[in-house]
């Protein structure tokens, strides 16, 4: 993290607000993200940044790249035509970090984004393939391929060489059943078509990302499971909306490896979650903080110049109603509606390695 970004923020109040929230958020991020290891560990997450474009205070901005770089590869929704705000990020992050995305989706469906892998080229390396996912004609969905394409890339980290596919499933109108439907059919589809790849190619695949799956469970997850997909349980515990009662994003897993190289342990703590940051930045309570910097209400009043006729007006929110404003909408539009989920992963296998060597070796001589 290039800190010396806080000196380029040229508003007194909003630098002295930055740092000592920005302390805050370290410090809540110390306490809930494990520490990077050199090679033992992956801190895998995805995260959808709600209209992530240059459209953000500076001190967001500093926020935002301070929690992607608790992690190792992290895959973003919702990057917006041109980049700008991924690329501000970037210049925060550092030399040592990287990203690949796709180009902009098109239509209406599309809603005009991209999406992306950032990772950390000190631990996760990029290995020259990457790619959005085409249907072939006869996997289409009602004749039609996936909303906003999903994008898949292969990395390696420590032992664990992976392809992982980055998704933004559609979401439509939840009074139609046919857009529901829909939503479930990308799921299974996607599902189906990857878990199809890792068999023939005998591969590790992780797929991730926003799947708008309202709760644990329900047709959507289920969709996503049965088509060859596992979701570690403590992953399913985490909802990832503000309000923390939706399981909107997910993180599953096909995999082919040894028995004896396990990623994911499920018995020890702290290995998953969803990063709640309004407990450090951007809390309800903070709303005050924010009451200069909130675009003014727009009223129509009578002119008194013109009988008859209204005029537009501005003026600043005030009390319950800047209160409201601040947690229904200007924080989300700061940082977003989602929690980045997360999960930390084994990829150190060397142990493993020489002790199944060794095993070889045994059986070999008992012969």
């Amino acid at each position: 993290m290039l800190y010396t970004q806080l000196k380029k923020i040229t508003d007194a109040d909003e630098k002295k607000r930055t740092i000592e929230h920005l302390i805050d958020l370290r410090s809540q991020l110390d306490k809930e993200i494990p520490e990077k290891t050199a090679d033992n560990t992956l801190l895998l997450a995805t995260w959808n940044i709600r209209q992530f474009t240059d459209n953000r205070r500076a001190e967001s901005y500093i926020y935002i790249a301070e929690i992607l770089s608790r992690f190792d590869l992290i895959a973003i929704q919702e990057v917006k035509e041109g980049r700008k705000g991924l690329e501000k990020v970037m210049s925060i992050l550092g030399k040592n970090w990287n990203y690949i995305c796709t180009d902009v989706t098109e239509g209406d469906k599309g809603n005009g984004e991209c999406i992306a892998f950032l990772y950390d080229t000190n631990k996760v390396s990029f290995k020259n393939m990457a790619g959005e996912i085409v249907l072939p004609s006869d996997s289409l969905i009602d004749d039609m391929q996936f909303a906003r394409t999903p994008f898949c890339v292969s990395f390696q980290a420590g032992w664990f060489k992976f392809n992982i596919a980055t998704v933004h499933i559609f979401y439509g109108d939840v009074s139609k059943k046919e857009d529901l439907e829909r939503r479930r059919k990308e799921i299974l589809t996607l599902g189906k078509f990857l878990s199809a790849r890792a068999q023939k190619e005998e591969f590790n695949y992780v797929v991730l990302g926003d799947f708008n799956i309202p709760k644990a469970g329900d047709q959507y997850m289920t969709a996503l499971e049965e088509s060859g997909f596992t979701i570690p349980s403590r992953i399913k515990k985490h909802p990832t909306d503000l309000g923390e009662t939706k399981h909107y994003d997910q993180i599953a897993f096909n995999l082919h490896m040894n028995d004896t190289m396990q990623i994911f342990d499920e018995t020890q703590p702290k290995k998953s979650g969803a990063f709640n940051f309004t407990k450090s930045v951007y809390k309800e309570s903070d709303y005050e903080e924010y009451i200069e910097v909130m675009p003014d209400v727009k009223e129509s009043v009578p002119n008194p110049d013109k009988p008859g006729k209204n005029m537009t007006v501005k003026r600043k929110r005030t009390g319950e109603e800047a209160k409201k404003y601040f947690k229904t909408y200007y924080r989300i539009n700061q940082m977003s509606d989602h929690l980045p989920l997360w999960v930390e992963l084994k990829v150190d296998f060397s142990s493993q390695y020489i002790e199944n060597l060794r095993q070889e070796i045994l059986e070999k001589e008992k012969k």
